[in-house]
């Protein structure tokens, strides 16, 4: 009797188990596939992230005398324009700015500063466009001459320091693009210059008469 009464009650429980775990699945609400978001259609033109800017410092930059600053700014200018389907969309001489990110200064032993930098943005037209691109100078060790100095005379050459590093105003700089821009010019490239075909020059007929003359 006792194993009759277990059995039922083992019975009820598995029942119930079930009916939880039909009650759990319909409750569960059903998760919705979303579909990939369109890319924006446009007639107009793109200016593509990874477009080549060509850039040039407007200032110096040094380490002499611990000048330079990790997270100091600086400003550039496109030095050539840019130019979408034939039309000037980067003017030359437009502002550009960038950052220190390393500076180490010259040191004794020999050892040159150096100077690490990456470009952030230029502005055309009030818009600020993001850049990508890294650049550094190092200064000259002339490393054989230390050793040789340090190696004769030890004292004279621990009070021997590199040179300091130096990011010169004019000196070029080369960055690109860092997002895609849709510009107010339509996606169509300039139609070719039509030239008219030379007018055709009527050859003089010479008769039997006028050779004979």
């Amino acid at each position: 009797m006792k194993k009759l009464i277990l059995t039922a009650a083992l019975a009820a429980m598995a029942g119930g188990a079930v009916q939880a775990q039909d009650m759990g699945a319909a409750a569960a609400p059903a998760v919705a596939e979303t579909a990939p978001v369109p890319a924006l259609a446009t007639s107009n033109a793109i200016l593509r992230a990874g477009t080549p800017v060509a850039l040039s410092m407007m200032e110096e930059i040094t380490t002499k005398d611990k000048a330079a600053k990790v997270g100091q700014r600086f400003m550039l200018e496109v030095s050539a324009p840019v130019e979408v389907n034939g039309v000037t969309v980067i003017p030359a001489g437009t502002p550009a700015w960038g950052e220190l990110v390393g500076v180490r200064n010259k040191g004794m032993w020999g050892k040159s500063g150096k100077l690490d930098a990456k470009l952030l943005f230029l502005r055309v037209n009030g818009r600020q466009i993001r850049l990508t691109g890294s650049f550094d100078d190092k200064g000259v060790t002339g490393t054989a001459g230390v050793v040789g100095a340090i190696a004769l005379v030890p004292i004279a050459g621990f009070f021997m320091t590199g040179t300091s590093a130096l990011l010169p105003k004019g000196g070029v700089v080369s960055g690109f693009v860092d997002e895609d821009i849709e510009l107010a010019i339509a996606n169509t490239k300039p139609a070719p210059m039509a030239v008219a075909a030379p007018l055709a020059v009527e050859a003089e007929v010479v008769g039997e008469d006028d050779a004979s003359d």
